[in-house]
């Protein structure tokens, strides 16, 4: 019988990655039922929203994730004619991509559904509580940030 230590369920990363599709999950049920999106394509949507044009490698580390989850989400919002591309003047190689007038409207129309799903997601919790989360969280993403610094090839292949 293993030891309670090593029990996944106990893995606080595990439990993070499950917390996160879970949420992920209900998020972009929302969302695919009114507005066609999947998980990829709202994540890009949404930093494009907050950021403006961005390149696809700035998508890429914005949302953590992988180049081609990031290049299919792109695509398929600029097939809907949800974003555009533009010459990016500072690098000829690649291009940036920003929210069309449709994909503005959209974007406008989804925040306060996601504003509100979070304010019930986190009724759960008090206000120190969702401080302290947001705090913890920022704590743990710097600390990934610095041991990725430190082990840079264990770090995953976002630009390939």
């Amino acid at each position: 019988m293993p030891s309670r230590s090593s029990r996944l369920s106990d893995f606080l990363p595990y439990q993070m990655s499950v917390s996160t599709n879970a949420v992920s999950d209900l998020v972009a049920g929302k969302y695919r039922a009114r507005f066609g999106l999947k998980i990829p394509e709202w994540r890009v949507m949404a930093v494009l929203g907050d950021a403006g044009a961005l390149t696809q490698r700035d998508l890429v580390g914005a949302t953590r994730m992988d180049k081609v989850a990031v290049n299919r989400a792109c695509k398929m919002l600029e097939d809907r004619g949800l974003a555009a591309r533009s010459p990016n003047d500072r690098d000829g190689r690649s291009h940036h991509l920003e929210l069309t007038p449709a994909g503005k409207a959209m974007h406008a129309e989804i925040m306060p559904l996601a504003l509100s799903m979070e304010q019930q997601l986190f009724s759960v919790l008090t206000a120190q509580e969702r401080r302290d989360f947001k705090a913890v969280l920022a704590r743990i993403n710097e600390q990934v940030r610095k041991l990725e610094r430190l082990a840079p090839q264990h770090a995953p292949e976002r630009d390939n």
